[in-house]
């Protein structure tokens, strides 16, 4: 009978420390397989993209290349190139969306793509034709530029269509990259004018009466 209760209790005893070492092993093979991961995490590089703003005279838009944080899925990337421009140029260019702008939702659907902004996006825009404009396809080339199946962008401000951005670019309807934003304008700066001062004025009305009469004169003759 001892020797029945010996031999059990060695079996109990071996099987506990199979059963130890077996944990033992699993944990370990599972704490140097999240370290691999962290690993391989650490080593993905960046992504490069190529965001769209406002060149310093504010007349047209003017590619930037950036860095975003490494990514799987397009939504995630998307979003990320999305803040890096809510966050600004690196060469002095303008901004194109206000600082204070949130991204709510984006939403990937075949070649269009909605991005649900905060109220922030109206509320801190400056506004005005040109610069609605220059925010929307700064948003737009920019996505197409680094996402090339991406052929239409939806705005929506807190979930809603918006007719405008702020009373003059329109943003109710899916907008299409437009790369003529991104080309300077065929006009040059205008001459600046020269200051005339009021002895110059007064002769110039006299001279201008003066040629006036001649003309007359010359009519009646």
């Amino acid at each position: 009978m001892k020797k029945l209760l010996s031999g059990l209790l060695g079996v109990l005893v071996v099987g506990a420390l199979i059963g130890y070492g077996i944990g033992w092993y699993f944990q370990q093979s599972q704490e140097i397989g999240e370290e691999v991961r962290v690993v391989i995490a650490d080593q993905i590089p960046p992504r490069e993209v190529q965001l769209y703003f406002t060149e310093p005279q504010g007349a047209f838009l003017i590619p930037e290349t950036h860095e975003i944080p490494a990514c799987d899925e397009d939504r995630d990337c998307i979003q990320s190139m999305l803040l890096a421009l809510i966050g600004g140029s690196q060469q002095n260019n303008l901004p194109v969306l206000p600082k204070e702008t949130k991204i709510l939702v984006v939403d990937v659907e075949n070649d269009l793509v909605r991005v649900n902004f905060s109220r922030h996006l109206v509320d801190f825009h400056p506004g005005g034709s040109l610069t609605e404009l220059l925010s929307i396809y700064s948003l737009t080339n920019s996505l197409n530029e680094n996402f090339p199946y991406v052929r239409q962008v939806q705005i929506l401000i807190e979930g809603e269509v918006s007719q405008t951005l702020k009373g003059h670019a329109r943003i109710d309807q899916p907008i299409y990259a437009d790369f003529s934003f991104s080309e300077a304008p065929l006009i040059g700066p205008l001459p600046e004018a020269e200051e005339i001062s009021p002895v110059d004025q007064a002769l110039s009305i006299e001279k201008l009466i003066e040629n006036n009469d001649s003309s007359e004169n010359d009519r009646e003759d």
